[in-house]
């Protein structure tokens, strides 16, 4: 579930009355797309419209509405520049309504970033899956020995827990465009792994911990197994973004967490590029979410 949908539901169940912002329109350099929302309650906040003076002024809105028992919608349309006197250069419109029961249940469901497959629990599997758990990520967490996870009730959602003997298996379950990262606890079943996967030839992301001479080793394997070249090229290893130094779990967690959010990110404009005819008229630079809106402001 998206994190600040799951904290929304925990407002409303808790009686606390909030109004939802949103990001309606987004034009040039703003700092938040359309669609993206916040909570905003006399106490609290949840999620960002962007920061900075522009989400002071939501904020302010938002708790004015609050105070006078406003329901809206609103609508506040604020050019970054000239009126809040931020360098971004764009604007922004933001809508603004009391945030109830039909809000939640009308609550956009957002397709998580990218779906993994993480083999291995142990403590570098553990700071990923924990790294991962803000990010709106699916995982299948997978691992033979039951006893490396944490309890059910520990598990952030979106992770499902897999305890199986014959892990590598779970590789022909998987849809086209998983994720892979195998970081298991022997080296055997980390080649048995790669080789499952390597075949396939549909993966998003395959990564496998290790060093260049661990890479080295299991390419010449590959080749003896008679993978083509073009297909062992889809294999990271050693995993994570280059130049961060360091092997405590957490600090290679974070970064296999920002390696995995560009190959998603790049996924993703692939796809659209895809989608684009080469004849499509151009665009303009501002994203667009329909929203009811009673009253329009200019700031």
């Amino acid at each position: 579930m998206d994190p600040l949908r799951r904290t929304a539901t925990q407002w409303l169940a808790g009686g606390e009355p909030a109004v939802l912002v949103e990001v309606t329109r987004a034009l040039g350099s703003a700092p938040r797309e359309a669609g993206t929302r916040m909570l905003v309650s006399a106490a609290r906040c949840a999620g960002t419209v962007g920061g900075g003076h522009l989400e002071l002024k939501a904020i302010e809105q938002a708790r004015q509405m609050l105070a006078a028992g406003s329901t809206g919608p609103l609508s506040v349309h604020y050019p970054l520049g000239p009126a809040l006197g931020q360098c971004c250069g764009g604007a922004v419109t933001l809508g603004f309504a009391a945030f109830d029961a039909a809000a939640l249940a009308a609550w956009p469901q957002r397709a998580p970033r990218l779906h993994l497959q993480l083999y291995g629990a142990g403590h570098v599997g553990r700071a990923i899956v924990m790294a991962l758990a803000p990010l709106n990520v699916r995982i299948d967490w997978i691992d033979e020995r039951d006893a490396e996870f944490p309890p059910d009730d520990e598990l952030p959602e979106g992770v499902r827990k897999v305890c199986v003997d014959a892990v590598e298996a779970e590789v022909d379950e998987a849809p086209p465009g998983t994720f892979y990262l195998v970081l298991t606890h022997r080296h055997d079943l980390d080649l048995r792994l790669a080789l499952a996967i390597l075949k396939r030839g549909d993966a998003g992301f395959f990564g496998l911990i290790g060093s260049k001479t661990k890479r080295a080793r299991f390419i010449r394997r590959f080749e003896t197994y008679g993978l083509p070249p073009a297909a062992i090229a889809r294999m990271t290893c050693p995993i994570g973004v280059p130049g961060i130094a360091g092997k405590e779990p957490e600090v290679i967690a974070a970064s296999v967490a920002a390696q995995l959010l560009q190959a998603s990110s790049a996924a993703a404009r692939g796809h659209r590029s895809a989608e684009v005819p080469a004849d499509a008229p151009a665009q303009d630079e501002a994203t667009t979410r329909s929203a009811p809106t009673s009253c329009t402001l200019t700031v």
